[in-house]
């Protein structure tokens, strides 16, 4: 499986060799920021399983926390990826131009989500980090 994704203008585009090892939301005031949105949906890849196919000297980032990339297309702005130690981790699901094949299995940082914002849905929700997960990578 392949999964393709690109940024908005289309300069920008990637490929993932094999599926996520998982998708989930998070609501943390860096994340809303940085998508414009109540909640970013990340999906979580071993970093050779990415590869740039076009536009990579477009790629912008800014660092949001130590040690953490966020990526985005410096044309159109669309988020991207997040990198850490130089290689990308987390992909936006929203850049994604195939079906990832997975479903967010999960809420994070539920504490400092928008207030604006209800979930409904029934998946679960955790303040910050899930039990045992002292993040993503």
């Amino acid at each position: 499986m392949t999964m393709r994704g690109s940024c908005r203008c289309g300069t920008v585009r990637y490929e993932i060799a094999g599926a996520f090892k998982f998708v989930g939301n998070c609501h943390c005031s860096i994340c809303r920021k940085s998508h414009g949105a109540a909640f970013v949906t990340w999906g979580i890849i071993d970093p050779g399983q990415f590869r740039w196919v076009a536009g990579e000297e477009c790629v912008c980032g800014h660092e949001s926390s130590p040690g953490t990339l966020r990526c985005f297309c410096g044309n159109c702005g669309s988020p991207l990826v997040c990198m850490h130690a130089g290689k990308v981790g987390e992909v936006a699901v929203g850049s994604l131009d195939d079906d990832p094949g997975m479903r967010p299995s999960e809420h994070i940082f539920v504490g400092s989500k928008a207030c604006w914002h209800d979930i409904t849905d029934a998946l679960p929700q955790y303040e910050e980090w899930p039990p045992g997960m002292a993040s993503a990578q």
